[in-house]
């Protein structure tokens, strides 16, 4: 299943909380200048305001952002007065959620008397499958086990996706190894209560 994200006519810039606060202090004259930027490169984009989130800051624009927009307001924050550019990530536009989940995972993957499988163990694994390469999860992996009597594990992922679900279709179906055990990737509903922003 994949849900749809807020308008894409935002810009999302993931910034610790100090910088955030120092930003929006003065957002009026930050909306004239990164306006003024994006006028003189000729672009039809424009910044209608910005807000504060616990995301990060915000920016709402009048038509959706391309890559070269995404760099003027990405240098103009990070060159503005009293901020960390090291605490702030390149902006971004929303995107929507697919759910997933990762069937046949031990669930002690070192046997019975060892620790059980945690979600940093999955972020492992994720990282070292090359089917995961262009995979951004939306937050932490979830794990249960299947049933008492079971060694086995079911572990739901959300990922960021587009409104075709091209990423999620290019998941569902595939296997790949665990050790000597082959994890298979299925298509899952929506969990309940998980926010639908980005970065959040």
């Amino acid at each position: 299943m994949t849900t749809k994200g807020p308008s894409r006519k935002q810009v999302i810039v993931p910034i610790s909380i100090d910088n955030n606060n120092l930003f929006i202090k003065n957002s009026a004259a930050h909306v004239t200048n990164i306006n003024r930027l994006l006028r003189n490169a000729k672009s039809e984009v424009a910044v209608d305001f910005i807000r504060s989130d616990p995301i990060g800051l915000v920016i709402v624009t009048n038509k959706v952002a391309i890559q070269s927009d995404l760099q003027i307001i990405d240098q103009y924050i990070k060159k503005s007065e009293d901020i960390n550019e090291l605490q702030v990530e390149e902006p971004r536009l929303s995107q929507s959620k697919s759910y997933l989940k990762i069937i046949s995972i031990l669930f002690f993957p070192n046997g019975r008397t060892q620790e059980q499988l945690n979600v940093s163990d999955v972020e492992t694994i994720l990282k070292q499958n090359q089917i995961f390469d262009d995979i951004k999860l939306a937050s932490r992996p979830r794990i249960i086990k299947v049933s008492s009597k079971s060694d086995m594990s079911i572990v739901w992922i959300d990922i960021w996706d587009y409104q075709s679900r091209s990423k999620a279709k290019c998941l569902i179906n595939r296997c790949f190894n665990i050790g000597r055990y082959i994890a298979t990737i299925r298509g899952a509903n929506m969990n309940p209560g998980v926010l639908q922003y980005k970065n959040c």
